[in-house]
């Protein structure tokens, strides 16, 4: 069901955009096979950036996550992610609250990354490296999300320089959008766009986040 806030799929990109490669599944994720339960291989060389920065655990937090996308190049010609945003790409899969990410979620998120990178080449035509707040907007109707005006501005107006916005608050703003959707759609169990929260826990979710 869509309903104002969520759009059809809880920030998918409808359908196939051009350039951007396969169609995207709900959730924001492009069509690209998913990694659940999936057993790392030694010519996988996201297990390589992987365990180049992991701790013991297994695990990444976000200096290290951060440090492991900047060696993989996965931002291309754009700036490295910002621990920032590093933190809130760990807090969009870490629904235990450890502060940390494990291969699987890894390479959940590679996909994601994946495909806002391509749909943020598409509407990126002059190769600045930025895009304007209408194209914005444009982008994030087209994940499927349908907010209001004053909710567009608002976002705008967070994640935007002098009027434009460059790739890594763009993807800072993919991940919260789906990170806060997600968080409530948990919650709204009749799927109406209504949730009664307990104020601790609205304050777990998003300042989390």
């Amino acid at each position: 069901m869509a309903y104002p806030g969520y759009g059809g799929g809880f920030g998918n990109f409808s359908g196939q955009m051009p350039g951007t490669g396969p169609p995207v599944l709900p959730g924001g994720y492009s069509g690209y096979p998913t990694y659940v339960n999936s057993y790392p291989s030694a010519g996988d060389p996201m297990w390589t950036y992987f365990t180049a920065v992991a701790g013991q655990d297994g695990e990444v937090d976000a200096e290290e996550l951060q440090k492991c996308l900047t060696q993989s190049g996965i931002s291309g010609t754009y700036s490295p992610f910002s621990l920032e945003t590093c933190r809130i790409m760990i807090a969009m899969l870490d629904r235990n609250y450890t502060g940390k990410m494990g291969f699987n979620e890894f390479k959940e998120l590679w996909t994601a990354l994946n495909a806002w990178k391509q749909h943020f080449i598409t509407i990126d035509q002059d190769r600045s490296g930025t895009v304007e707040h209408h194209e914005l907007n444009q982008a994030i109707a087209a994940m499927g999300y349908r907010l209001s005006p004053q909710t567009l501005a608002a976002i705008v107006k967070r994640y935007s320089k002098n009027g434009r916005i460059f790739f890594d608050d763009y993807v800072a703003c993919c991940v919260k959008l789906r990170a806060l959707t997600d968080f409530f759609q948990r919650r709204d169990h009749l799927q109406q766009g209504v949730v009664n929260f307990i104020y601790d826990d609205f304050l777990q979710g998003t300042m989390s986040i």
